[in-house]
């Protein structure tokens, strides 16, 4: 496969997967201690998968630059929401908001230099 067409396909998972994200901030901020675990895990998943992909493309057809970059923004998120999942969320705790911000903030700043890596050569 083609790394600009498995870029795209993770920017999609991503992009899926953050609409579940801002759902779940929503909630989190609207005083519900945390998710359902059906939001949580599909979120997860979809962000996984992305991330998987995108690892892959980096690995066997290379990528630029940029998207490696994204790439490891996205790994650090993954490690952050793994730790809300891990630590919290089956704890029946409350998310922490600070590392629901930072987890979100790494995730939207790999996302936009991932699709500045895709979309942002055939601008100019």
């Amino acid at each position: 496969m083609e790394p600009y067409m498995m870029m795209r396909t993770a920017a999609s998972l991503f992009g899926i997967a953050a609409i579940g994200g801002l759902l779940m901030a929503g909630m989190r901020f609207s005083c519900i201690p945390r998710p359902p675990a059906w939001l949580a895990m599909g979120h997860g998943l979809l962000a996984a998968a992305g991330l998987t992909l995108l690892i892959y493309a980096a690995i066997v057809t290379g990528i630029p630059p940029m998207a490696q970059f994204a790439t490891g923004l996205f790994v650090i998120a993954a490690v952050g929401g793994a730790a809300m999942n891990l630590l919290f969320h089956w704890k029946l705790l409350p998310l922490p908001i600070p590392l629901m911000i930072l987890h979100a903030t790494l995730a939207v700043a790999g996302f936009v230099l991932l699709l500045v890596s895709i979309y942002g050569q055939r601008v100019l």
